[in-house]
């Protein structure tokens, strides 16, 4: 009678299971409820790999489900089908802002179904293991709410290059009310902070705050050799151009990763050297780094205040302009915020391909090795470009090291005590390298290398400010030297490859992409200028792009 009792209570959770999956699978049969899996036979794999930024030791998040991300939105999501969202789909799906804003205005979705529509696709692929990309850690619990009140503004009076409704994903080390913010570690999981001035900027323009994106925890200067966009709450990130075989670049990972994968229409991320440039370029997406200072850092979990910046990630070039055009904005609470007017949508109104002819261009003679970047610019000299090849002279950067881990030490204790929110007791990189022994396992599966040498850093006040100076003159003096010797417009590099130089000097860089090796890997071409030069690099940016067009979606990430 026992087994009878058995095997009917077993069915039955059987059927109610399947009713569960039933309902959530819609009008496909796809699975989207996530559930945990063994590893172990793509953690082999990925230690084959030759680069060392594939050798995972996790996947996945071991304190973080899924599940949770889309749980509130069930009911909404279940009145959205499959067929709404394949309707949807060629509608919303790589297209830029001006276009989705038309859509909007001819009736054919509204800002709540955008919303919608990302909200589905985030569930369809990150409830499925074998294309899952763990590049979003949280989603606004209130965005289908805040999207329906923008519904009922008239959409006609909306300019088409407004960042007006568009879902947009921030880097997890940004403040946002109502979510979270965590810079990917434990130590900060239950740090519901105000908004970042940058966030209140978006808002203020109407965008939506479609949730958190992953990135490398403590924006990569946490752990001497783990991979990049691993973090303790969001997992591995994983890049959509393949997943175990090509690294995702970092610290902005998840913000690249989730805009090459259509989870958003853009994501913000942060640079202090390389952190946007390097996941854009792996991800194939454009990614701005502006100068220092031309959007604020206040409320944004640091690193160094000598060199973080956040910096927009998106799609396109005109994406990027729309979304700078939103953050922008003179801070008082951060001394290196400065008064830039803005209007980058508006400068790329008239730009065509025709924009390159007669600009003079630095190609850096040791990177025509690379045949994706030769190719670019042979075909910006086709379209009228003037090539200038030039040599970047090596520098000793190495004490950009000792920068960051003086100014973090100083910095992140700064926040602890000003931006984090009451439940967060860490309040020194002491107490979070202490926090972090006490679970090795969870909290710090690859070490904690740099923050121990933040703790035992001993470096003063002036040898901090000594070492800046020569930083920030050295580079100068070489890119400079480069850019006024050879009356050039920019210096063209590959994705973060010349990063450094452009940190320690704080120069803007934007990147695009250029092309696909033979593995599949995207690669960006970067355009580096002085400072305040973001309206140029745009529109050079832009030209090149409608030059070449070399973008393509993942192809896994196509239905």
């Amino acid at each position: 009678m026992k087994r009878i009792l058995s095997k009917s209570f077993f069915l039955l959770a059987g059927i109610l299971y399947s009713s569960l999956n039933y309902a959530q699978q819609g009008e496909t049969g796809a699975d989207f409820f996530w559930q945990p899996y063994d590893e172990t036979a793509d953690l082999d794999f990925a230690q084959k790999q030759e680069d060392p930024f594939l050798h995972f030791q996790l996947i996945n998040s071991k304190v973080s489900d899924k599940n949770k991300l889309w749980q509130k939105f069930e009911s909404e999501l279940a009145k959205f089908s499959e067929r709404k969202y394949q309707k949807l789909k060629p509608l919303i799906l790589d297209q830029d802002i001006p276009t989705i804003q038309n859509n909007i205005k001819l009736g054919n979705f509204s800002y709540k179904d955008l919303s919608l529509f990302f909200l589905y696709r985030i569930r369809k692929y990150e409830s499925d293991n074998k294309l899952a990309l763990n590049s979003v850690i949280s989603i606004n619990p209130k965005v289908i709410e805040q999207a329906s009140a923008l519904d009922k503004v008239n959409r006609r009076t909306i300019d088409n290059n407004s960042i007006f409704g568009m879902p947009i994903l921030l880097k997890d080390n940004i403040g946002a009310i109502d979510m979270p913010t965590t810079a990917g570690a434990i130590a900060l999981q239950d740090n519901y902070a105000n908004n970042a001035f940058i966030t209140n900027r978006l808002i203020e323009n109407n965008a939506i705050i479609l949730g958190k994106a992953n990135l490398s925890e403590w924006a990569y200067f946490f752990c001497s050799q783990c991979p990049v966009g691993y973090s303790a709450i969001g997992g591995q990130t994983l890049n959509p151009y393949g997943r175990m075989t090509i690294h995702s670049g970092g610290s902005s990972s998840g913000s690249a990763a989730a805009v090459a994968a259509n989870y958003a229409v853009a994501a913000v991320g942060t640079e202090t050297s390389g952190s946007i440039l390097s996941p854009s370029g792996q991800n194939s997406v454009v990614g701005l780094k502006p100068t220092v200072g031309v959007l604020s850092r206040n409320g944004i979990v640091p690193i160094s205040s000598s060199l973080d910046t956040p910096g927009p990630i998106t799609k396109n070039a005109m994406d990027n302009a729309i979304l700078m055009d939103a953050m922008v904005g003179k801070d008082s609470a951060d001394t290196a915020s400065m008064a830039v007017n803005g209007g980058f949508a508006d400068t790329l109104q008239t730009v065509t391909q025709k924009y390159l002819k007669g600009k003079r261009f630095g190609v850096i003679t040791s990177f025509l090795d690379d045949p994706l970047y030769k190719k670019a610019t042979k075909k910006i000299k086709k379209a009228g470009g003037v090539l200038v090849e030039v040599e970047i002279q090596s520098l000793d950067l190495s004490s950009i090291k000792q920068v960051l881990t003086a100014d973090m030490k100083y910095d992140l204790a700064k926040y602890l005590r000003t931006h984090a929110s009451d439940q967060v007791k860490v309040k020194t990189v002491k107490d979070i390298v202490s926090f972090n022994t006490q679970d090795q396992t969870k909290r710090i599966p690859y070490g904690q290398q740099l923050l121990e040498d933040i703790v035992n850093d001993t470096t003063t006040d002036k040898q901090l400010m000594d070492t800046k100076n020569v930083l920030e003159k050295l580079s100068r003096d070489m890119l400079d030297s480069l850019l006024d010797k050879n009356q050039l417009n920019a210096i063209l590099s590959i994705n973060n490859a010349s990063a450094a130089y452009a940190a320690a000097a704080r120069y803007p860089a934007i990147t695009v992409p250029m092309g696909y090796s033979k593995n599949g890997s995207p690669e960006g071409l970067t355009f580096i200028n002085k400072s305040l030069s973001e309206a140029d690099l745009l529109k050079m940016g832009y030209a090149f792009e409608q030059l070449t067009k070399k973008r393509k979606s993942p192809k896994q990430y196509m239905n």
